[in-house]
């Protein structure tokens, strides 16, 4: 691979070629031992999960029946609030990617399930397991990184509208489920490049149509008039919980790959990537929250960002356990394992989110002059 100029700064410009696909066959080794320790109390952490968020919302919308009374209202939004935050985060996020394939169950399988989102999983997985995943923290290639609309490094070049990316950062954040499912479609470049009569796009399109008419039927309509004289207050506890679960998914996301630390990297830098150098650039473009079991059951064990990035099909379940074995990895390479608790991640990535959307201090370098955060120039 051609070897490219380090940064000054370059946080694996200590390491050699060898000792980055040394910690590829380190990693490697955590998860066949997992995979090879999967079994029973996998599945039924996994099951009880599901039958406690499906509890949690039946009973949730029941209390909601009478949310004219403020106490049910109350009782009612927080529980329906959680209850949706489980299903994406816990349930859907992690049986989408295929991590409990391994059972054979068609009822919790990559294949089979449905999420309550307006994005389409066929879709999501497509965006998020292919691409995400794949390219991490690549500039243009990971619409997970800024969503496509925000200015994410110092180096990319600045223009007056990004002052406006804190708004609509905000904004992306309390309607998140239609900015995943906007940016599932790559709205904004096909509609740029003309491809909105594209049989394909406007086929992918109708079928985020149809999921948003199923989720706005379900939400909006069907429960609320079930709810008879107390219409309106479901209504607006349906509305609010779905706000709230939007925000903290936001948060989490934002956590795992926004704050002040994590690195992002050019496209030129992966080309002719190695298995180890996949693996290390998981590692410096991820980073996690620090909690209670409460709260990493309720980020999807999101909250393990660097371990899940490593290891996206192992069951969520197990990044807490081989937290400590991966930590021990980064700091004998010495590497900087990037974590806090979940205030300070969210200010962090907030400040930075602030700080991009204002010019550099110093003129920022063009493309063609600036040295790529590359991987392959380690030690060389």
């Amino acid at each position: 691979m051609t070897v490219i100029q380090k940064k000054p700064d370059n946080p694996i410009a200590h390491l050699t070629a060898e000792d980055i696909e040394t910690i590829g066959r380190e990693l490697d080794a955590i998860r066949d031992r997992v995979l090879a320790d999967r079994g029973e109390r996998d599945a039924a952490y996994i099951r009880k999960v599901i039958s406690t968020q499906r509890k949690l919302e039946l009973s949730s919308r029941a209390v909601l029946l009478f949310s004219l009374f403020p106490p049910a209202w109350v009782v009612g939004t927080v529980g329906l609030s959680v209850a949706k935050i489980l299903e994406n985060m816990e349930i859907g996020h992690n049986v989408m990617h295929g991590q409990w394939d391994w059972m054979q169950d068609p009822k919790i399988h990559s294949t089979k399930w449905e999420w309550d989102n307006v994005s389409p999983s066929e879709q999501w997985k497509h965006s998020h397991n292919e691409l995400h995943h794949t390219y991490t923290n690549v500039i243009g290639k990971d619409n997970d990184l800024g969503y496509g609309i925000m200015r994410v490094d110092e180096d990319q070049r600045w223009h007056p509208i990004y002052l406006g990316q804190p708004l609509w950062n905000f904004v992306n954040a309390c309607f998140f489920e239609y900015g995943i499912a906007a940016y599932d479609l790559e709205l904004g470049r096909n509609l740029r490049k003309g491809r909105h009569r594209n049989p394909a796009f406007r086929a992918r399109a109708k079928q985020v149509l149809r999921k948003i008419r199923r989720q706005v039927l379900k939400d909006y309509v069907v429960h609320p008039l079930l709810s008879g004289p107390s219409f309106l207050s479901t209504l607006a506890a349906t509305f609010t919980a779905n706000l709230v679960r939007n925000l903290w998914t936001h948060s989490v996301i934002m956590c795992g790959h926004f704050p002040e630390g994590v690195e992002t990297f050019e496209r030129r830098s992966i080309v002719g990537e190695t298995r180890g150098e996949w693996y290390v650039r998981q590692m410096l473009g991820s980073a996690n929250i620090s909690g209670s079991k409460a709260l990493h059951v309720m980020t999807g064990n999101l909250s393990y960002q660097i371990e899940h990035h490593l290891f996206p099909d192992l069951p969520s379940n197990r990044y807490q356990e081989i937290a400590p074995d991966v930590r021990a990895i980064f700091d004998r390479y010495g590497l900087k394992y990037t974590t806090g608790s979940l205030p300070r991640q969210v200010a962090s990535a907030w400040w930075k989110v602030i700080r991009l959307s204002l010019p550099n201090r110093e003129t920022a370098r063009p493309a063609s002059d600036r040295p790529a955060r590359s991987l392959a120039s380690a030690g060389v």
